[in-house]
């Protein structure tokens, strides 16, 4: 039976490590996948120490992602909108706020987001206040409260 091999990542593989991590791999994965791709190269003292030097460039640019990130999260926590909009005495709209809508409120108090980005499980259809989870990375998700009002006539 063949023994595992020692490799140096060069790109961050899921499932087997980041940049920079010395892995075991079988043979045949290192042999026919990792190597042929350039996601790996023989840990051997010089390519150590070049991985190092690219793995703190690296950790630092990951550093400067997850601060954005954090950055965003707190800035749309606790975001609450509004909006009016056309509903019969029991509070039912006749029409519906989806996606769209919220990124468009969203918008027009300064904050960018996508439609796949808000996360409803359907439309909402009633008058009152509703939590809305919009995505910022990963599993870091922001709740915003929309509330929605019936519009006068």
């Amino acid at each position: 039976m063949a023994r595992n091999i020692e490799l140096l990542l060069r790109e961050t593989v899921e499932y087997v490590g980041k940049v920079g991590d010395i892995v075991k791999v079988s043979p045949g994965y290192a042999r026919n996948f990792l190597m042929p791709r350039k996601l790996a190269v023989e840990a051997t003292e010089d390519n150590k120490k070049a991985m190092a030097r690219r793995r703190a460039r690296w950790d630092a640019e990951e550093a400067a992602r997850t601060k954005a990130w954090s950055d965003r999260l707190a800035a749309l926590a606790g975001v609450s909108v509004t909006t009016a909009e056309r509903a019969d005495d029991s509070g039912h709209l006749y029409g519906s706020v989806n996606a769209g809508a919220i990124v468009a409120l969203l918008a027009a108090k300064g904050h960018q987001v996508t439609e796949k980005d808000v996360r409803l499980d359907a439309p909402l259809k009633t008058v009152g206040e509703h939590a809305v989870k919009v995505h910022v990375h990963g599993d870091m998700e922001a709740t915003i409260t929309v509330v929605v009002t019936a519009a006068t006539a």
